[in-house]
């Protein structure tokens, strides 16, 4: 019995491993999907040349929220979108405040359709919206995701009109795909800012930053630097102390946001 029990171990803890190891080449396939790359052996000279991210790179003013209502957000997501790359900054947005409104921000999804969409990990992910019948977005947020043509022509048309547009992730391969990244300085998941670089020669990759902001265009490094730049936009409309409010209720410790 002794020995069964043994063996039922050892034999679960290499289950365990092996469908870790295959979570993470899910994982790694929805970030390849987003950014449509070749060969990992890039990634991973990307990462010996400037993996991680440190301080923000600035470059966005003050940000004047509307008269009346809420500033309105849109998550715009398609098939293989990462779950934390909306999630991070919808937690921020969703729990900021402002001096005399405790919801200042109103948010929805958005995509080409209103079916289902598949995400990360197999999460399924009903959008709000259309593109076709979305209200005009103050803030557009851009995860890493497979995108599409109807993606890029929705994001020439409604950053025009918006406050500011920003990318987490391998969102920035959606941006620079829609021609928003042209002449701009930009960042994404370190393990694929050579690619970024390689692909649209005519944006400045910028290595090792949390955020790159340029005015209305704005662009996270990978996951988590979402929630920085998410926390710099609560910033820039309200305030510092707003922005810190939001982490702090969030128990977010992080200070990558502030620049």
């Amino acid at each position: 019995m002794s020995f069964l029990l043994t063996f039922y171990k050892s034999a679960h803890s290499v289950l365990s491993i092996v469908q870790g190891r295959r979570y993470g080449m899910r994982r790694r396939d929805f970030l390849r999907g987003g950014a449509s790359l070749g060969l990992l052996a890039a990634a991973g000279a990307a990462r010996a040349a400037g993996g991680g991210q440190g301080a923000a790179s600035a470059g966005g003013g003050k940000l004047a929220p509307p008269a009346k209502g809420p500033i309105r957000v849109a998550f715009a997501i398609s098939e293989g979108v990462t779950v934390i790359d909306f999630a991070g900054p919808w937690e921020v947005f969703q729990d900021a405040t402002a001096p005399g409104d405790d919801s200042p921000f109103a948010l929805c999804t958005v995509s080409e359709a209103t079916a289902p969409v598949v995400g990360s990990a197999g999460l399924k992910l009903v959008p709000d919206e259309t593109f076709a019948s979305v209200p005009a977005p103050r803030v557009i947020v851009v995860p890493a995701q497979r995108g599409s043509e109807a993606l890029h022509a929705w994001l020439r048309k409604a950053s025009a009109q918006a406050d500011l547009t920003m990318s987490v992730c391998t969102g920035a391969f959606q941006l620079a795909k829609a021609g928003l990244l042209s002449g701009k300085t930009a960042t994404t998941h370190h393990d694929f800012l050579d690619d970024l670089a390689r692909r649209f020669p005519d944006v400045r990759v910028e290595r090792g930053k949390r955020f790159v902001e340029n005015g209305s265009i704005a662009t996270a490094g990978g996951l988590t630097s979402g929630i920085d730049l998410a926390l710099r936009v609560v910033e820039r409309y309200f305030g510092r102390a707003s922005a810190e409010r939001t982490a702090a209720y969030m128990e977010y410790q992080g200070k990558g946001w502030i620049v």
